[in-house]
Parts: C-alpha cells; sequence; structure tokens
C-alpha cells in the first residue's frame, strides 16, 4: 500500500498521471476521455467506503487543469449507479445519448463521482459513452465505457496515493487479413 501523502501530495501525484498521459496519448479533439475514482483506495482502505472529499477535489482540481485539451470528460459512478457516467449536456447532445435521472452522492455514485459533478459546467448522467482514452484510479472497471480495441498505457506513476492507476487508449480494429494495409506505426490513432 502508498502513503496518501495528504490532499496536496494527491493533487500533484494526480498532476503527473494526466502530464504524462497527455504526453503519452494526445487524443483527436473531441475525444471522450473517461475517468473514474475510488477515493477510499487513495486513502488505502477498501473500495466502498466513503471517502474524503478534499482528496476528490484534489483529484478534481487537478484533472479540470490537466485535461486532454480538446476532450470531453466523462466521469464514472460506482457500481451503485452502474457505473453510469457523469458529462457535460453539449456531449450528450452531440452524441445523441438519452440522459438518465440521478444526483451522484457519495452514498450511490462515490465520493469522487458526487464532488466532479460540481466541477461540470452543466452536468448531466448517461448510462453509457464510447470513450477513446480511460483513467482508472483504484481499479473501478472502466473497460465498459472505452471504444474496442482497449490497450494499456504503461505510466511511471503506479498510484495515487494507495490506489492503483490504470490508463488505456483506443484504436480502430485491424480487419480484412494478411492482404490488408494499415497505417504505419506511430501514426496517430483517435
Amino acid at each position: 500500500m502508498r502513503e496518501v501523502n495528504g490532499v496536496n501530495g494527491v493533487y500533484v501525484q494526480a498532476r503527473e498521471v494526466l502530464e504524462e498521459l497527455t504526453a503519452l496519448a494526445p487524443p483527436r479533439p473531441g475525444a471522450i476521455f473517461v475517468v473514474s475514482c475510488s477515493i477510499s483506495r487513495v486513502e488505502g482502505h477498501r473500495a466502498d467506503t466513503t471517502g474524503d472529499p478534499e482528496l476528490a477535489r484534489a483529484i478534481c482540481r487537478a484533472l479540470w487543469q490537466h485535461k486532454p485539451p480538446q476532450a470531453w470528460l466523462a466521469v464514472q459512478c460506482c457500481e451503485h449507479l452502474n457505473r453510469a457516467l457523469i458529462i457535460e449536456r453539449e456531449l450528450l447532445r452531440q452524441k445523441e445519448l438519452d440522459e438518465v435521472s440521478v444526483l451522484p452522492v457519495a452514498e450511490a455514485g462515490g465520493t469522487f463521482a458526487a464532488v466532479a459533478y460540481e466541477y461540470f459546467h452543466d452536468p448531466v448522467v448517461v448510462e453509457a459513452v464510447r470513450g477513446e482514452l480511460g483513467l482508472d484510479i483504484g481499479l473501478t472497471m472502466i473497460g465498459m465505457h472505452l471504444k474496442p480495441v482497449v490497450f494499456p498505457l504503461l505510466l511511471s506513476r503506479e498510484y495515487i496515493g494507495g490506489a492503483r492507476v490504470v490508463a488505456a487508449r483506443s484504436r480502430p480494429k485491424l480487419i480484412g487479413g494478411e492482404r490488408a494495409r494499415y497505417k504505419k506505426k506511430g501514426d496517430q490513432t483517435p
């Protein structure tokens, strides 16, 4: 288990992860960036306990200040809300998604989602998105909201506080068999 290092330490760790992630996998404009976080795991506890909202605010502050530019944020709620996501209403309109009627709170949605809801300009909750980039803080399982084919991004910082950090991005499927041609290695994928 890693040490939390207080609110400022968690902010710095989150900022470092976001800066590295953006450098490793700069998303295309309009891409959806799925983020989920277990604050109780950041604290070094097991999941399903209400975490410190100040730690959630530190991670949200880092996220909103250092998210990939021109990407839409989609913050995943906990399993009590079936891993629904908070997004901006404008993204809902652009992607023609269906809003669900729920307000994330610490007890149902998770501390991180409840705090993140306040950071959105015009938040709505949806059941699913198809994101191109993801950050999972605390092994909360974001894969259902990423486009196939997903591959991991290896980050130098593996923890934020006591929570394991996993990042991923998607790429288009390779189809067509042995006679097909694909983009050269190093070409940008979505």
